[in-house]
């Protein structure tokens, strides 16, 4: 397996304030990367950036270097966003299920990119995606019940579904489960190790034990440029950088 992503020499900036510098990464097909750092490193407008979402508050742009997936950049003027934005799925900290039937969460996606609106194909997509994020067993008996209905956790792997269901190459999660118990953070953890199997799966961990327990690779940021990258039990075990070490071991951040 090759580097699914690329990032070359990336400069980013919220109107004249800079926040990445610099950054050179290479993401590898079919691993879990974790990105850590302290707040204000950068690493939620790095995720942002992956898929351009970063495109939706005005002041944002990169004003140097580029972003490669699959050897495409990104920002190329014939790229088409929408085409990326479901290549490159997101999940954000916060569930946010629609205030539909379980069933027509997973479906919306695939109906609305008129891929599969028969309704046996629709039945095969919504069973594989929740198979796929831990949820079926949860929930098979009760598709059409409001998905406001399920806990915490349970919304949160309804959103990774909802993801999933698009058949997505790349996933970005963005500290997803911040607000979630151990078990429901246990039961997203072991998703993650099966999914990395089919998809290039992208996180900000929600603290770095997490990072330690399911990367394949780490990242450490810091105030916007990356400190040190590379196998996770390497970076943890014996880091290069002092600033990784101290971070890691819980002196400052």
């Amino acid at each position: 397996m090759g580097d699914k992503i690329v990032i070359e020499n990336l400069d980013f900036c919220f109107g004249e304030k800079q926040v990445i510098f610099g950054l050179n990464l290479k993401i590898p097909a079919n691993k879990i990367l974790s990105v850590f750092g302290p707040a204000g490193s950068g690493i939620t407008t790095l995720l942002r950036a992956l898929n351009r979402l970063s495109d939706l508050t005005p002041e944002a742009r990169i004003t140097g270097g580029r972003i490669l997936l699959d050897g495409q950049d990104i920002h190329a003027p014939d790229v088409n966003i929408t085409e990326l934005r479901r290549r490159v799925g997101v999940v954000f900290d916060v569930p946010t299920p629609l205030p539909i039937s379980i069933y027509d969460n997973i479906a919306y996606g695939p109906r609305l990119a008129r891929k599969r609106n028969k309704k046996a194909a629709l039945d095969e997509t919504v069973e594989l995606a929740l198979t796929q994020a831990a949820l079926w067993d949860e929930v098979k008996t009760r598709l059409h019940t409001p998905a406001m209905s399920l806990s915490g956790g349970q919304q949160q792997r309804l959103c990774m579904a909802r993801v999933l269901a698009l058949k997505p190459e790349v996933i970005l999660l963005d500290r997803p489960c911040s607000g979630l118990d151990p078990i429901s953070t246990s039961k997203i953890e072991e998703s993650l190790t099966v999914l990395k199997k089919q998809f290039t799966i992208i996180l900000s961990p929600h603290n770095i034990q997490q990072a330690g327990r399911i990367s394949d690779r780490v990242a450490f940021m810091l105030m916007g440029q990356l400190i040190e990258e590379g196998p996770c039990t390497a970076i943890f075990e014996n880091p290069e950088d002092q600033r990784t070490n101290d971070y890691i071991t819980g002196r400052f951040g």
